[in-house]
């Protein structure tokens, strides 16, 4: 199967599960775009994710808090959340403002773990 199509099918799944999300993105940890439902400034989106997830491991490094499990924006109007799903892919959860942010957590840890299961089971197909 394609890895393209299974993220999507994922982040389909995703926001079926959780009603309050209102764009998802995933992308290399390098930041090349992998799929998403953002209607506009994808490509920024994905390079200021993989930025993001570099800082914020970076940050918790430093801090020496173990290892990064989320990054999460708080704004006026809603939440970013990154989450590292494996090695090779992050993903970008947006939620609207008032969204339920211990479940928009459960999800988004969840999902990135079968991220990274799916890049995994794709890696060793390959080889």
């Amino acid at each position: 199967m394609d890895l393209r199509h299974d993220v999507h099918e994922e982040l389909v799944r995703l926001r079926l599960r959780t009603p309050e999300i209102v764009g998802v993105l995933a992308c290399t940890v390098d930041g090349m775009l992998v799929t998403t439902d953002l209607p506009e400034g994808t490509e920024q989106t994905a390079a200021l994710t993989s930025a993001l997830l570099s800082m914020s491991r970076r940050m918790a490094g430093l801090a020496r808090i173990g290892a990064l499990e989320e990054t999460l924006i708080s704004a006026t109007h809603g939440h970013a959340a990154c989450y590292a799903a494996g090695p090779k892919l992050v993903l970008t959860v947006l939620a609207g403002h008032g969204a339920n942010l211990g479940l928009l957590r459960i999800e988004g840890r969840k999902t990135a773990a079968t991220l990274a299961a799916i890049v995994e089971r794709g890696t060793e197909k390959s080889t």
